[in-house]
């Protein structure tokens, strides 16, 4: 499969929602005024938030679409869309001045983030990058394994401390190792227990002292990994995180057919954050950086531009 055809594999579940509530807002009719309260509520329903589902709205409104089938409806929406995503859409590229580039990466556990930093330290390291990992979440063994084998597959090291040892400790070592060692890129790994909101806090934050003892400028970017199938609740999750720690990206993950694709746009819409790079699965190849023409083609059941 092609890129952008496991992209829309991805967002079928979205897609099949969205086509559906515009089928049958149109129903056998041509659009009209009438029809684009019902539009909006079958945005909403795919998981773009009511914002974004009325700007939407008010631009088919300005288009002048009345009397347009669900095809050209379904396009115009695809090109607004685009319109909202493109400022957003900027891939990681470590900074040639920074050595390491310092990356910080967050998000809760299971949300697929352990897997993303072994997939970036891959892409990295065919690049030609010499890339460090430091299994920083040390309170689950899980991760701390699976980041091992993610580092003998991309022929990167991984810095590993004692189980539950101190995060920030690690961090520290492993950015002193990186110094050492000229690496282009570190990529640390952090815990995502959210249950207990001010200890996390307190954690990452601490991470972030440490690591500047070292390098002042550190970390270069603090990229939060989402899981896409969690819907309107993802909205949440990076209010929680850029409280506890200065995100600057996004990388969203499972967009795999189960994913709620559309709250991706009602992210860019609110917080204006970057998306780094999206995953459509679990294979070393499932992570791209993002397009948003091809992301708002996906969502609306569109076939990739020519």
């Amino acid at each position: 499969m092609s890129w952008f055809q496991k992209l829309k594999a991805g967002l079928q579940r979205s897609s099949n929602r969205l086509v559906d509530g515009i089928n049958r807002a149109l129903g056998r009719k041509r659009i009209d005024a009438a029809t684009l309260a019902e539009l909006e509520d079958a945005l909403i329903e795919a998981d773009l938030g009511p914002a974004v589902a009325h700007r939407l709205c008010e631009k088919l409104r300005a288009r002048k679409l009345d009397g347009a089938e669900g095809d050209a409806v379904r396009r115009a929406l695809a090109d607004e869309i685009s319109l909202i995503l493109a400022p957003v859409a900027r891939p990681f590229v470590p900074a040639p001045a920074n050595r390491p580039h310092v990356v910080l990466v967050v998000g809760v556990n299971g949300s697929g983030k352990t897997t993303t930093i072994g997939k970036f330290a891959n892409q990295l390291a065919a690049q030609g990058k010499r890339v460090m990992i430091a299994a920083g979440d040390t309170f689950r063994a899980a991760a701390i394994e699976q980041l091992r084998i993610w580092g003998e597959r991309a022929n990167v090291p991984v810095i590993i401390g004692a189980e539950h040892s101190d995060p920030a400790a690690l961090a520290f070592t492993a950015l002193e190792r990186a110094k050492a060692g000229n690496v282009d890129v570190l990529l640390i790994d952090t815990a995502g227990r959210l249950h207990n909101k001010a200890d996390l806090m307190a954690e990452l934050q601490k991470i972030v002292r440490v690591i500047r003892k070292l390098d002042e400028t550190a970390p270069h970017d603090t990229l939060l990994v989402l899981d896409a199938t969690i819907g309107q609740n993802a909205l949440q999750q990076v209010e929680t995180f850029m409280s506890l720690v200065a995100v600057n990206g996004l990388v969203v993950t499972k967009l795999d057919g189960t994913a709620r694709g559309g709250v991706v746009v009602a992210i860019a819409e609110k917080f204006a954050l970057r998306v780094v790079a999206i995953g459509v699965g679990e294979g070393i190849d499932d992570l791209s950086a993002f397009t948003p023409d091809d992301f708002a083609r996906g969502l609306l059941d569109l076939d990739a531009q020519p």
